[in-house]
């Protein structure tokens, strides 16, 4: 940073500017001498802009340049967007880190399943706990959310208290877990709340967000009239979705089998929770087959249009152990991430073409948000009348919308930040105004393969242009004298066989020996010039014949 800052200080590395990939700093003390805590280490997921690529991660270079000083990593819920990077980014921080039970217990089922995953030694903390990090001290305070032990933190500094939300919805009837905690946020609003960090998911969206009960009763229904087998496809972290439909089986007189690695161990760590007490155990999908199917409710992956999760092979009529058949409904419990719709519906079609029934959001109660709507913030806002207003967790429409609704109620400072942005919240000596006073080293990473990259590696945006337009590949052996040794061995993947103006083959050829035959002899003897006039000849030629231009490599060998 190059102003000297001393005092409070948030910093989002993520989730300021997007939904997902949730990541931010609090910083309290002199410049040179800060000590930090970060909350969350998420991930987004990436789509087909970037073929080869699964995960996003925030660009942790700023802390970890200054690791000695960050204190540790306090996690508010177990949601992938929150800490699905832990186990990537965790070992360039190696800092302590603080969850609460089930997030603990799903972070070490996550690394019991990945070979060579760091041994993160998570230190757990109850619902209610606070944890003491000079100069911080953070409560984790309970909120209703699509996931069991969702917290907001409050974060005391000398500086003055912080409310960091986390995502959160209220929800008196959660289903699962505890709901948020109207008067711990009251009891906060009167010792004084200096800045709120508040999700901006759902702001666009006027009232109350239904409850979990309004679910499960639908769930109930659907379940209890469905005239054959029954496959409910939620997130397998909706550990309320999966008790409401083992209740809907339970009071059918029907069994639930599981089907997903992910929901299997979910289901594990919420059993070892005690969220799902008194359920019966789940049937895996071998031992589901041999269950008439009036008498079977499936739990199954894919509510968002993954290619390899067990809907998607269902869907395609290809999963081993379970086929559909005409009279079969399959629930939608779920609601489209932007950016899936185009594979869910792949999936819905795929069912449909079957015969068989599909129930979405769109037809019935099956899903509700997490997050909250305008009145929920109104309450919010009311609890704990901050000074200052930070929206998060949203892109800029989002973040903006929120901007003008904490102003409407009567936040005397409303701050628009984004990822990597320094945000003062309170400066111990100078009473400089807050606002945004400067930028960290920022950016997004991403998993390919096994390899962490950044988003502007060449590789990531050499392979854009391969899915777009392909590639050509041309090897020449070329003697001293500048003459051909042989004829040039060509090879293109992702181009059309043909063309209107006639065999892809044939077209590249033609370009090669061409270009090679009109080149004088002492430029043949440069192998430099020959591969750049063979690069532009080919991917000219082939440009004017398809409309594209491929990438072109050529590999010139002197013999």
């Amino acid at each position: 940073m190059s102003k000297k800052i001393d005092g409070l200080v948030f910093v989002p590395l993520g989730g300021l500017g997007e939904i997902g990939m949730n990541c931010g700093l609090y910083g309290f003390g002199p410049e040179k001498h800060r000590k930090w805590i970060m909350v969350d280490l998420g991930v987004s997921f990436a789509g087909p802009d970037l073929p080869g690529i699964d995960l996003i991660m925030p660009d942790i270079s700023f802390i970890e340049k200054i690791r000695k000083d960050l204190l540790a990593l306090i996690i508010t819920h177990a949601h992938e967007d929150h800490i699905g990077a832990v186990a990537e980014l965790w070992p360039r921080l190696k800092c302590p880190v603080y969850a609460t039970p089930f997030a603990a217990g799903l972070l070490e089922a996550k690394r019991l399943m990945e070979p060579n995953a760091p041994n993160i030694k998570t230190q757990v903390v109850q619902q209610g706990g606070v944890v003491y990090l000079d100069p911080f001290s953070i409560e984790f305070i309970a909120v209703a959310h699509s996931i069991p032990e969702s917290n907001a933190l409050a974060i005391r500094t000398p500086a003055g208290l912080i409310v960091h939300t986390g995502d959160w919805k209220i929800d008196e009837t959660p289903m699962v877990g505890r709901p948020t905690d109207e008067a711990r946020f009251r009891a906060l609003g009167d010792e004084g709340v200096l800045a709120l960090i508040c999700d901006s998911t759902n702001v666009l969206r006027a009232g109350i967000s239904p409850s979990e009960t309004d679910v499960a009763k639908t769930l109930m229904e659907l379940v209890a009239d469905a005239p054959g087998r029954v496959i409910v496809t939620t997130f397998a972290s909706n550990v309320a979705r999966l008790k409401a439909t083992a209740d809907a089986a339970a009071a059918a007189g029907r069994r639930v089998a599981i089907v997903g690695r992910a929901m299997d161990r979910v289901v594990t760590v919420a059993r070892e929770c005690g969220y799902l007490d008194g359920v019966m155990p789940f049937l895996s999908a071998q031992s589901a087959r041999d269950i008439p199917r009036k008498q079977l409710v499936v739990l199954a992956t894919g509510s968002q249009g993954e290619p390899r999760a067990a809907l998607a092979r269902m869907a395609e009529d290809e999963h081993p152990d379970l086929k559909l058949s005409t009279g079969d409904r399959v629930i939608f419990s779920s609601r489209p991430i932007p950016g899936n719709e185009k594979a869910i519906n792949a999936n819905i079609n795929g069912l449909v073409a079957q015969g068989i029934e599909v129930v979405t959001d769109r037809t019935a109660l099956v899903h509700v948000s997490g997050h909250p709507r305008q009145a929920e913030l109104a309450r919010m806002y009311e609890w704990v009348r901050p000074r200052i207003a930070i929206p998060a967790h949203g892109e800029a429409l989002h973040l903006d919308e929120h901007a003008k609704f904490a102003r409407a109620q009567g936040v005397p400072k409303v701050i628009k930040a984004y990822n990597g942005d320094v945000v003062l919240i309170a400066e111990s000596e100078n009473g400089s105004e807050p606002g945004v006073v400067d930028q960290v080293v920022h950016g997004k990473i991403v998993k390919d393969g096994n390899q962490m990259v950044s988003m502007n590696d060449d590789a990531i945006s050499q392979r854009k242009r391969l899915s777009f337009a392909g590639v050509v590949s041309v090897a020449l052996a070329i003697t001293a004298k500048g003459e051909l040794a042989g004829d040039p061995d060509v090879m293109h993947s992702g181009l059309p066989t043909r063309v209107i103006a006639g065999e892809m083959d044939a077209i590249i050829d033609e370009a090669v020996f061409s270009t090679f035959d009109n080149m004088p002899k002492q430029k043949r003897r440069d192998a430099d010039m020959v591969v750049n006039a063979v690069e532009k000849a080919v991917r000219s030629a082939v440009g004017h014949a398809w409309g594209k231009k491929p990438n072109v490599h050529v590999l010139v060998l002197e013999v």
